[in-house]
């Protein structure tokens, strides 16, 4: 696990520093690295609350980018054009999408060469070491206090994709607050079981 701590210093979410792990170290080289790229446009591509907003909002800042979040599906001939411009001024343009362009069913021919043309990148869901220090970030952030074990038991047990680690942290938070307890192991997993998070009954991966 390294911190986004790279000649770009992009601050993350409520002021953390963004985490970066193999799920999206390719990325945020190929951001930080726009000068190399093959033509002024790059297209980034992960999982919702993947941190690629976040990417694209601190790119744009850092390298006078123009970002165009959700841009698939999308208008064709805006993006043949933001296309164009971003050749004719030198300036990057970056596309984030759900998807990798190769699915785009795109039916303008110019626009589907042109997208053919540029590099894509994409955030992979977490790996072990980034869910479990998304899931202590997460639950610094909220505020209640947990045992310093709770993020790894966590992270060792849960299914590894964004939206699952954000679920963990609301169900840990609102059970701490519920219940006026510190969070423990006991108590996570209790919280996750009744939120349907982890099995009631069932044989742990670990002890």
């Amino acid at each position: 696990m390294i911190q986004f701590g790279l000649p770009l210093d992009w601050p993350g979410r409520d002021g953390a520093d963004f985490l970066t792990s193999d799920a999206n170290a390719m990325a945020v080289r190929h951001l930080e690295n726009w000068r190399d790229w093959p033509v002024m446009t790059s297209i980034l591509t992960g999982p919702a609350l993947s941190g690629r907003s976040t990417l694209g909002r601190h790119f744009a800042q850092q390298a006078g980018a123009q970002v165009i979040d959700d841009a698939w599906p999308g208008d064709e001939e805006a993006l043949f054009h933001a296309w164009n411009r971003a050749q004719d001024d030198r300036r990057p343009l970056l596309l984030i999408a759900d998807t990798p362009p190769a699915s785009w069913a795109i039916a303008l021919p110019d626009l589907r060469s042109r997208i053919g043309a540029a590099p894509h990148v994409a955030i992979a869901q977490p790996d072990e070491a980034l869910a479990i220090a998304l899931i202590e970030r997460g639950l610094m952030t909220a505020g209640a206090p947990f045992a310093a074990d709770v993020p790894a038991w966590v992270g060792h047990r849960v299914e590894r994709d964004y939206r699952t680690i954000a679920a963990v942290i609301d169900a840990l938070n609102a059970d701490a607050l519920s219940s006026g307890r510190k969070i423990s192991a006991a108590l996570a997993k209790e919280a996750l079981q009744k939120a349907g998070i982890l099995p009631i009954e069932g044989k742990d991966r670990s002890d």
